[in-house]
């Protein structure tokens, strides 16, 4: 029986990263190319044929590809398209699992947000191990979520499911996010969204702070960190209204879908107890009294430079099972990673 391998690839807006992973979750190599170099769609598949042979040539692990899952934007895990992306130049609707499956000589294909992805890969390899019921948050340059029922990703009738960071936190007066909408989770709680907060508190407020010292339009989430840090009281607080927004927020999700735990992932959710501690006691604070004590609030297992990968991965495993032939040699259940 010959050791079987997935392929994982994460089409980000600047970056494509692809790695061979094995059944335990080890990522045996990985590498990248520039999504937008070519404007052409078929040009950009066979560069990343290219790579991912050449990588796959290096580790003799050619014939040794069983499934392939690719996380992208807007990806529709129903249609294997990707439909009006952000960020990518290849037009409204992109037939990415069709086009790839073809360039790898019909290896099945799986696609689906990177958010879900992220989820598939925590439930495959990480801290969701074991779980059916969870809510996986990506905290990033916005916010992302992958939500799971009963062992299933949810992606609704459509495919698309699951945009919780588009829940409207401020009904009234809102910021303006990325979406077209306003008040969104996405607007206060990703990076950029602790950005704006900076940027309000120092203009409605007069007490020093550090941050006084940074062009206000420059100031990043890694600034307010730092500041806070250092013990800073402005970056602190901007810590306390963010985590407090998040806390509220995931305890209204809880109600939705009763989950296990909500898995945090991302640069954000490295803050430590600046961020944890008030989400944890406003999450508490908000919860219907029937919730409390039920869902833990836990941070990602996932190795960061890993984790897309590994969660495109997980999907590939899928893709395997979803369309196996018959003649392909049987193979080991994908399992924890050691």
């Amino acid at each position: 029986m010959s050791k079987p391998y997935v392929l994982g690839v994460d089409i980000g807006g600047t970056n494509t990263v692809f790695g061979i992973v094995d059944a335990r979750g080890h990522v045996i190599a990985s590498d990248s190319i520039k999504t937008r170099k070519h404007s052409n769609f078929d040009d950009y598949v066979e560069e990343l044929h290219t790579g991912v042979m050449r990588l796959l040539k290096l580790h003799d692990a050619e014939d040794k590809i069983y499934g392939i899952g690719i996380g992208a934007p807007n990806a529709n895990y129903y249609t294997g398209e990707i439909q009006n992306p952000p960020n990518l130049p290849w037009g409204p609707i992109i037939p990415l699992a069709e086009k790839v499956s073809k360039a790898f000589n019909g290896i099945p294909v799986s696609i689906t947000n990177d958010a879900n992805a992220a989820a598939l890969g925590e439930m495959t390899y990480g801290a969701a191990r074991g779980m059916k019921d969870f809510i996986m948050i990506t905290l990033g340059t916005g916010v992302g979520s992958g939500i799971v029922v009963n062992g299933q990703v949810v992606y609704g009738h459509d495919g698309f499911a699951g945009e919780l960071g588009h829940l409207v936190v401020k009904r009234n007066n809102g910021r303006v996010c990325g979406c077209g909408r306003t008040g969104c989770l996405e607007a206060y709680c990703s990076a950029t969204g602790v950005a704006r907060t900076a940027r309000e508190f120092l203009e409605v407020r007069s007490e020093p702070s550090v941050l006084r010292n940074l062009q206000i339009e420059d100031i990043t989430s890694k600034d307010v960190y730092d500041a806070a840090m250092a013990g800073d009281k402005l970056a602190k607080d901007i810590f306390e209204y963010t985590g407090t927004i998040l806390g509220q927020t995931f305890a209204d999700m809880v109600a939705f879908t009763s989950p296990q735990a909500i898995i945090l992932f991302g640069g954000l959710a490295k803050s430590g107890d600046l961020l944890m501690r008030p989400i944890k006691e406003s999450f508490e604070k908000s919860l219907m009294p029937i919730f409390r004590g039920k869902t833990k609030i836990i941070l990602s297992e996932l190795k960061e430079s890993d984790a897309a990968v590994l969660g495109a991965s997980a999907l590939g495993w899928e893709a395997k099972y979803r369309y196996e032939d018959r003649s392909v040699p049987a193979v080991e259940e994908p399992t924890a990673a050691s």
